[in-house]
């Protein structure tokens, strides 16, 4: 399907911004029927062409797109009283065959995704600074580096006592292993629980997208059930 073309009722409408800074509820469309021939057919090809696809919004594709008079078209659109701001439920999109949405609708769930993307970019991040990436590097419960040579302990982590109980304890050995394998378990549940949620958010998005484009579940075939043996046939 083509991306920025809807419709208000039984006209047909090219979406320029899908949303108004500050009124989101709005949006900017440009009515294709009632611009110029010259001008319909130029910007028609604008909107077919891989920039005009690959755009987030229209409008910002037509700001490198000219009408054959050489004029920009966001900015002769824009000249002629073309642009027209409407409220965003009354456009209805076609995002796959035999399906439609309205426009506040969709609007609604890109937001989702987006922030969507944006919390497990964050969380990335996050797990980076714990050092779960490999990015910064994790300590135990006594400040030492994980994996870092005992005498590099030795010469100053002391975070857990006095260097007399840290020399007792580096010496042991049975007790760093201890409380480092305790530490690591402990930061392992947490990425678990936190792999959880991001993986049931992902399932629900994918889930409305799904829908929007119209693609259904896959059906798992059901294994067959098993006869029951009877005592007359085990005979």
């Amino acid at each position: 399907m083509i991306k920025h073309v809807g419709r208000q009722g039984d006209r047909k409408v090219a979406i320029l911004f899908r949303e108004v800074p500050g009124e989101d509820h709005m949006t900017l469309v440009v009515y294709p029927d009632l611009i110029k021939a010259e001008m319909h057919d130029a910007l028609m090809k604008a909107i077919e062409s891989p920039e005009g696809q690959q755009a987030n919004n229209l409008g910002e594709a037509l700001n490198s797109k000219l009408f054959n008079d050489g004029r920009q078209m966001l900015t002769a659109l824009h000249a002629e009283g073309m642009i027209k701001k409407v409220q965003s439920e009354t456009i209805t999109v076609t995002p796959a065959p035999n399906q439609s949405v309205r426009l506040d609708e969709l609007n609604r769930i890109v937001r989702e995704m987006e922030q969507g993307e944006e919390a497990i970019k964050r969380m990335a991040e996050i797990d980076a600074d714990r050092g779960y990436t490999g990015k910064a590097k994790r300590k135990d419960d006594f400040g030492r580096e994980v994996g870092a040579p005992a005498d590099a302990f030795a010469r100053g982590q002391t975070q857990a006592g006095s260097d007399a109980d840290l020399a007792a304890r580096q010496s042991s050995g049975a007790l760093d292993d201890a409380t480092l394998a305790t530490n690591l378990q402990a930061q392992a549940e947490r990425m678990a629980l936190e792999a959880k949620g991001l993986l049931a958010e992902a399932e629900r998005m994918q889930k409305e997208a799904n829908e929007l484009l119209g693609v259904k579940p896959k059906r798992t075939r059901k294994a067959p059930a098993k006869k029951k043996t009877t005592a007359a046939n085990a005979s």
